[in-house]
């Protein structure tokens, strides 16, 4: 499995399974299945409710001896409801409570904003009552994670330049990962260059513009079925999948595939066999559009809602799905 390496010396492997949306009845097979076919690394979240289901799998691969627990790299995601200075100690190790191992491999702050509620999340919801605590304390228990040995690393997601640069001034344990929505129609090529730049790695979830998300509208944008991204997996006799994941690997960024099916987990890990080229790398660049689905409208009035310089209008986004009856129930 190829990985790339982390700011603190850490390795993170450049394919990693998606759990979002993943029926929590299966998340233990799916897990198990991914690991026997390879995967090294597994994304998790506190919201996605599927931290018991990942730890149960991974420990009994461990039991069975068909992995070490160090060879299974762990993302999970400290929610926006435990931002506060008082509860994101608390909230990692919940999640590792859940997850049922001794250390997370990599700890995000899955939002840059909080909620001022602490019970388990619903939505809809009225987010009428924002937590105030700033980025940068909110960081700094970030790093007592590390410091108490909870964690390996600690990262961000779904922040904006502005808001990484705060975190760099004020860090002394640097983030080492932003994982943001990435896919063919979004490619956030500025954002991932700039992140190079201050050596942090960007993670892609959604690579495939997440075709199922909760109320895509029936015309919502199918971009497997677009003639140019077609004509260049018949070229390469690769599906359109594994083309898109193959563009964003040679952009230099991680990538989080969701699936539950077990050919699509083998082949979106079968992309390490060939090479886009430079035409062909400028031809999946132009289908670029813009198009963010996941705006998360309800946080919009928050002092920190990262995508506050994007007019709404000009957003080309068909759905939201982070508002629309996606999350269910989440842990305190």
């Amino acid at each position: 499995m190829a990985a790339l390496s982390l700011n603190n010396g850490q390795h993170i492997p450049t394919v990693g399974l998606g759990t979002w949306q993943a029926p929590l009845d299966e998340v233990v097979a799916t897990v198990k299945f991914a690991i026997d076919a390879g995967y090294r690394h597994i994304d998790t979240a506190l919201v996605y409710g599927t931290e018991p289901g990942v730890g149960q799998a991974v420990r009994e691969k461990v039991q069975e001896g068909a992995v070490h627990r160090e060879d299974i790299f762990i993302t999970t995601k400290l929610w926006n409801t435990h931002h506060s200075v008082e509860d994101v100690v608390p909230a990692c190790k919940t999640s590792l409570e859940n997850l049922g191992l001794e250390y997370i491999d990599l700890y995000l702050v899955h939002w840059p904003f909080g909620f001022k509620t602490k019970e388990p999340l619903r939505v809809p919801q009225q987010f009428d009552s924002f937590d105030q605590t700033s980025i940068e304390d909110t960081w700094r228990q970030m790093e007592k994670c590390v410091e108490l040995g909870l964690v390996k690393s600690i990262g961000l997601s779904n922040f904006n330049k502005a808001q990484i640069q705060r975190v760099l001034d004020i860090a002394t344990v640097k983030p080492v990962v932003n994982q943001i929505e990435c896919h063919m129609m979004l490619n956030q090529k500025p954002l991932i260059e700039f992140c190079k730049s201050v050596d942090i790695v960007v993670e892609a979830y959604s690579p495939f513009g997440s075709p199922s998300r909760p109320n895509a509208p029936s015309d919502a944008t199918n971009i497997f079925q677009d003639g140019r991204l077609l004509q260049i997996a018949a070229k390469y006799s690769k599906t359109s999948a594994q083309i898109i994941l193959r563009y964003l690997i040679q952009l230099g960024v991680v990538v989080l595939p969701k699936s539950v099916t077990p050919e699509r987990i083998k082949q979106n890990l079968q992309v390490f066999d060939f090479q886009l080229s430079s035409e062909d790398m400028s031809v999946l660049a132009s289908l670029d559009c813009g198009m963010r689905l996941f705006t998360y409208l309800v946080a919009k009035d928050h002092p920190d809602y990262p995508f506050v310089g994007e007019s709404v209008e000009n957003m080309k986004f068909d759905s939201d799905p982070c508002s629309a009856g996606l999350l269910d129930t989440i842990k305190k």
